[in-house]
């Protein structure tokens, strides 16, 4: 093979090989006890139950009695026609105030839910700062970023209406950076 056709095809797999990365803030203000709230989103198994887009949710390994060290498999499907799978291995717990993760998959990257509550107004605060590992989506990320950030949006709001929901709740207001 000659070098130029070498140069060629190991160009080609560089491109698009590059992760993208992602900043992604959610805020939902939720009028529910803050025991409430950290409960369900700690009860990961139920969330296809109240969390439209969330197809699927495997634990593969158990943690400690707070959930340190549990690896779970989550898919995702939301208005865009592709779905995500990627594990979450939950690295941190603070009761009532924190959850965090790191994920591996098809988004690599961590994930953090925030908790405080005021005056029987929970704030939750989701911090996800991942890259994507998929071909294509490096390869279309140049254009279609923006859309894969209103996608995340938009599941994250099916999420928040769905909390609210489950909990019975009004949701005061969302906000996504």
């Amino acid at each position: 093979m000659d070098v130029q056709k070498q140069s060629l095809i190991s160009s080609s797999r560089r491109i698009g090989s590059k992760p993208i990365d992602y900043g992604l803030v959610t805020v939902w203000r939720i009028e529910a006890p803050i025991d409430e709230v950290c409960e369900a989103i700690s009860d990961f198994h139920h969330w296809p139950k109240w969390w439209r887009g969330v197809e699927q949710v495997m634990e593969l390994e158990r943690g400690n009695a707070h959930g340190v060290g549990s690896l779970f498999r989550y898919t995702w499907k939301s208005l865009l026609p592709y779905r995500l799978t990627f594990d979450m291995r939950v690295t941190r717990v603070k009761p009532l105030a924190a959850i965090e993760g790191v994920a591996s998959g098809d988004l690599e990257g961590t994930g953090r839910w925030l908790f405080t509550s005021d005056d029987g107004v929970t704030t939750i605060r989701y911090e996800w700062q991942v890259r994507t590992t998929k071909r294509w989506m490096n390869l279309a990320a140049p254009i279609a970023r923006p859309l894969f950030k209103w996608n995340h949006d938009i599941v994250m709001q099916q999420g928040g209406k769905g909390l609210a929901r489950l909990l019975n709740a009004r949701l005061i207001s969302m906000a996504h950076r």
